[in-house]
């Protein structure tokens, strides 16, 4: 079937710098990396301003804007039901002749990877926890975070029924909403590069809506937005990822955790990111990604079968009780009595989310040729799903029965980094699977690494996906020094600093993918009635 080209007078590269070895977008390439290494060198000069800054900015944007943050998350996911079940399910990406480039395996190990990766060895332990001693303990602080929730004070003095909701409440942050926002941009970044012969650039998804004034500066904003979203979405991730694996290395060797061994693990792992990166996608970024699926699964099965199996499976199908009957009342944005929960939790996880809907849409657009639209949103949205179900059930099930055991104290006491490690040190061979926790941690923290650095990359070279080597190499750089940057200022409040940065730029980007969606929607009802004129 003949495939329908958007009219335009663009060229991939007009804009582009080519010289001495380097091809990059003028615009976007020199306005992104000046601001982000000015950022770096502003932070480090004035420390304890920055510092105070980063305290303020995440509870300001996420107490005021929680219910923006909310309404946009549940759009996403009515955006992706409206894409299973409507008539623009049969359209496949690349035309109707496109056959996919990779198996379902190596594609689910690196949608999976890149996605969640770092956060789901961050927060399978910590947040159910959290949850559930805040419905046993009232209100708690943790790290600046509100870990109270008001159906989950409700069932304090029913242990049971307060395991459930804390689980339902943690996959509520880690189910269809998240997988909901990478599958929007995806599918926009792979529609219009594939379908219609646009650059593969974020600029490209609002074509219908623009015209010819995307490749102008309204369409140079959009990608510098991505990529600051991109890089500080993933600067999150990477802190989390170092702050859990130092832990790890203290739980373990009684090694330091301070700044300098801060710098020195950023510093080892994004080397290891530049290796993977030059490596490209098919020997780095894949192998990695299947190894690390390998060593989770192993690590998941071993918890499973080790660990109170019979509670696992109970928390289980308890959890995905509890989310589904939580999951509307969760999303409302509005007439809610539980504002900590939704601004200390809910807001942060959906601008975080959204921060990195660039670089995960974009990694997953580029091995997603050849599926049906309707594939393509089931696969990205319901089976990671429900493997982010079984996953909680298994790490943060196992805690909670240990909690409800009375030999899990020490868990409850733990810094949020330790959690994970500390409920493996009440299982069997725990220095083994603690050691292979670490070694996972480290191996999402370089997956997300050089995956990121290939899609901002293709941005700041104007949809180009063999830009030269040495560019790259500059943005995974880049990524571990802010990356060290903020930790470093951050200090003791190292998280705040890091979720203040997800949270600022996923305000803005949020407005961009909720006009996204009204042009994707276009674009695909055009193609559908092109394709029905045809046949």
């Amino acid at each position: 079937m003949h495939k329908e080209k958007y009219e335009t007078d663009f060229q991939v590269g007009q804009h582009n710098i080519q010289r001495f070895g380097l091809d990059f977008h003028h615009p976007v390439f020199g306005t992104s990396a000046i601001t982000v290494l000015a950022f770096a060198f502003l932070t480090l000069m004035f420390q304890d301003e920055a510092s105070e800054l980063f305290k303020w900015l995440r509870p300001f944007l996420t107490n005021n804007l929680d219910w923006f943050f909310l309404l946009s998350g549940n759009i996403f996911v009515i955006m992706s039901l409206v894409l299973i079940f409507s008539p623009l399910g049969k359209i496949r990406l690349g035309g109707q002749d496109a056959k996919p480039e990779f198996g379902y395996t190596g594609w689910f190990a690196m949608l999976f990877a890149a996605g969640m990766g770092i956060g789901l060895m961050f927060w399978s332990v910590a947040e159910p926890l959290s949850h559930y001693g805040a419905a046993l303990g009232g209100t708690a602080v943790e790290n600046g975070v509100r870990t109270d929730w008001a159906p989950l004070s409700a069932a304090a003095n029913d242990p049971a029924a307060a395991a459930r909701l804390a689980m339902g409440a943690t996959i509520f942050h880690w189910g269809l909403h998240p997988w909901a926002m990478y599958a929007t941009v995806a599918l926009a970044l792979a529609f219009f590069a594939y379908n219609k012969g646009l650059p593969l650039t974020l600029r490209s998804s609002f074509y219908p809506l623009l015209g010819d004034k995307v490749w102008g500066w309204p369409g140079h904003i959009i990608d510098i937005l991505a990529v600051f979203a991109t890089l500080f979405g993933l600067v999150t991730s990477l802190g989390l990822g170092t702050e859990q694996a130092l832990g790890g290395f203290k739980h373990l060797f009684d090694w330091s955790t301070g700044n300098l061994a801060r710098v020195i693990l950023i510093t080892s792992i994004t080397l290891a990111a530049i290796i993977s990166v030059v490596r490209g996608l098919e020997g780095g970024v894949k192998r990695l990604s299947e190894i690390n699926m390998v060593l989770a699964l192993l690590l998941l099965l071993f918890v499973f079968f080790v660990g109170p199996t019979s509670d696992i499976l109970n928390h289980l199908f308890g959890s995905a009780v509890s989310y589904a009957a939580n999951i509307l009342p969760l999303s409302m944005p509005f007439g809610r009595d539980d504002s900590n929960f939704t601004a200390g939790w809910t807001s942060f996880y959906w601008a975080w989310w959204i921060s990195w809907s660039p670089f995960v849409g974009m990694f997953i657009a580029r091995v997603s040729k050849g599926r049906t639209v309707r594939e393509f949103t089931i696969c990205v949205v319901l089976i990671p799903t429900l493997v982010s179900i079984f996953w909680m059930a298994v790490f943060g099930g196992t805690a909670l029965s240990m909690v409800a055991a009375g030999t899990g104290d020490v868990l409850k006491d733990a810094a949020l980094n330790l959690k994970l490690f500390k409920m493996l040190e009440g299982l069997p061979l725990a220095s083994i699977t603690s050691f292979v926790g670490i070694v996972l941690v480290l191996v999402f923290f370089t997956t997300s690494s050089d995956s990121a650095s290939l899609v901002v990359d293709t941005i700041t070279a104007g949809g180009k996906d063999n830009a030269p080597t040495q560019q790259r190499v500059f943005w995974c750089s880049l990524e571990g020094v802010v990356a060290a940057v903020l930790l470093i200022v951050g200090g003791k409040e190292a998280l705040n600093a890091l979720q203040a940065m997800a949270v600022s730029t996923g305000f803005p980007f949020a407005i961009i993918l909720l006009v996204m969606c009204v042009s994707v929607l276009l674009g695909l009802n055009n193609s559908r009635k092109a394709m029905n004129e045809s046949s």
